[in-house]
């Protein structure tokens, strides 16, 4: 995986009305080639980037098989040249966005295989949505921007 920019741990604000909004620490950024090889580096990075942090096992899973299925939307869906992750942890919550700069590109022919809950493929957002507490969409002339929030949950002592 080639990084073409990686930030490091930085305090961001973030949030909506009412109050001091959450403060939100961005725990890595990157932008990577939009190829399939460049998929288990991200999955990787989503590991190492919440190495110490105080986050359960459960939110590191739920981050690792986000982070995968989205970059693979990309690489398959977007015809992006590249695509940008972003980890970032404020008190409650684990957060991944995914940035890709092209436009969604239907399926050039459809399915051949039956839909089956036990395909290696296919279940993209589904999934997302199914381990996280909250996800965005936003499509643009620009790209789109798929944002994911995971609840931290107890993390267990070690």
């Amino acid at each position: 995986m080639r990084i073409t920019s990686l930030q490091s741990p930085a305090a961001v604000h973030s949030g909506h009305g009412g109050g001091l909004p959450p403060v939100r620490r961005v725990l890595a950024a990157v932008t990577v080639p939009a190829r399939v090889e460049a998929v288990p580096g991200l999955r990787r990075l989503a590991r190492v980037a919440t190495d110490g942090a105080d986050v359960s096992a459960e939110a590191r899973e739920a981050l690792a098989v986000i982070v995968t299925e989205l970059a693979t939307n990309v690489v398959l869906h977007s015809g992006s040249s590249d695509l940008s992750v972003v980890f970032e942890l404020c008190d409650t919550a684990l957060t991944v966005r995914v940035r890709d700069g092209g436009r969604w590109r239907e399926r050039s022919a459809p399915r051949c295989e039956p839909a089956d809950v036990d395909a290696v493929f296919g279940r993209g957002l589904s999934l997302v949505r199914a381990f996280a507490a909250h996800t965005s969409v936003l499509r643009t002339a620009g790209g789109t921007v798929v944002e994911a929030v995971i609840a931290r949950g107890p993390a267990v002592p070690g």
